[in-house]
């Protein structure tokens, strides 16, 4: 036997009111058409729910005993209603997102505590993760990856400024082996190797003229940890090709020297992506909202 939602809560709203007319109005009903919904649930039940006259109506033996167990379900069912309104327009609630461990650091930590001041009820938690995941099946929200990397059937908007990389090296390395005049220069350095998750090692991306090329540099310390590197290079162990943002600092302190800067290749962006920005949660779009609009500042 199969009965309408829609119908229960007919018959419970005739049963409270006394009155088809009265709950015809509330449910924006004519009164035959929730007469004929009540008669059609009856049926459907095969036992009377409502007793009826021409001055009042009320509820059957029957229908006393479906109302105790209705109520309290249909009041369960129009808490989860209105919880899911709260998703939807306040910005509460658990957002979980899958982002590499650079655009954690350049993008989304000098912003945390700021977002934790404007925003104390949402639960953000960030997934580092420099592999290419589905964020759909793995159950985030969203993700943060160049551009090229976002899947075409992804919502993408720009997180923040730029994102330029440069080549340095230590002074005393360059002092010991000489610095590079252009990119195939590095194929004779230790160049401090990138490996990604899948294992492959990156290969240097550098620009001329509009001439876009890579060179697979080579060298014998190799890490997915970009402060390791980048702690190598100060140390003089070889040359890194880093986010100039992690480079800058060490640069002013003297701790390294930028080395074929002409040639370093066009800015990219980091993206937020996602499924749908239909029904957003509220969360989320708050997230998104903030660190792509403060992580300019």
């Amino acid at each position: 036997m199969k009965t309408d939602l829609n119908d229960l809560n007919a018959f419970v709203r005739v049963a409270q009111c006394g009155s088809f007319r009265q709950a015809a109005q509330e449910l924006q009903l004519t009164p035959s058409a929730l007469s004929h919904t009540v008669r059609k649930l009856e049926q459907a039940l095969g036992v009377r729910l409502l007793n009826r006259t021409t001055r009042s109506v009320s509820p059957t033996q029957a229908g006393e005993q479906l109302l105790l167990r209705l109520n309290p379900a249909l009041g369960e069912i129009a808490d989860a209603i209105e919880g899911l309104n709260d998703v939807r327009q306040h910005p509460a609630g658990r957002v979980k997102l899958n982002v590499p461990r650079a655009a954690a650091q350049l993008r989304l930590a000098p912003k945390l505590a700021e977002f934790r001041q404007q925003y104390p009820e949402i639960e953000l938690e960030i997934v580092c993760n420099d592999a290419l995941v589905d964020i759909v099946a793995e159950r985030f929200d969203a993700g943060i990856r160049f551009g090229e990397r976002v899947q075409q059937d992804m919502i993408a908007v720009r997180l923040g400024k730029a994102i330029r990389f440069s080549v340095a090296a230590a002074p005393a390395y360059l002092a010991t082996y000489g610095q590079p005049a252009t990119p195939a220069d590095l194929l004779g350095h230790q160049c401090l190797q990138i490996r990604f998750p899948s294992g492959v090692h990156y290969q240097w991306e550098f620009a001329k003229e509009e001439q876009v090329f890579t060179v697979a540099t080579q060298g014998t310390v190799i890490s997915d940890d970009l402060s390791l590197l980048l702690r190598a290079a100060v140390d003089g162990a070889g040359i890194c090709y880093c986010y100039d943002e992690m480079l800058a600092p060490l640069v002013q302190a003297g701790q390294l020297q930028y080395i074929l800067s002409a040639w370093a290749p066009a800015p990219e962006y980091f993206y937020f992506y996602y499924p749908s920005s239909r029904n957003m949660p509220a969360a989320l779009r708050a997230v998104i909202d903030f660190f792509r609009w403060t992580a300019n500042c």
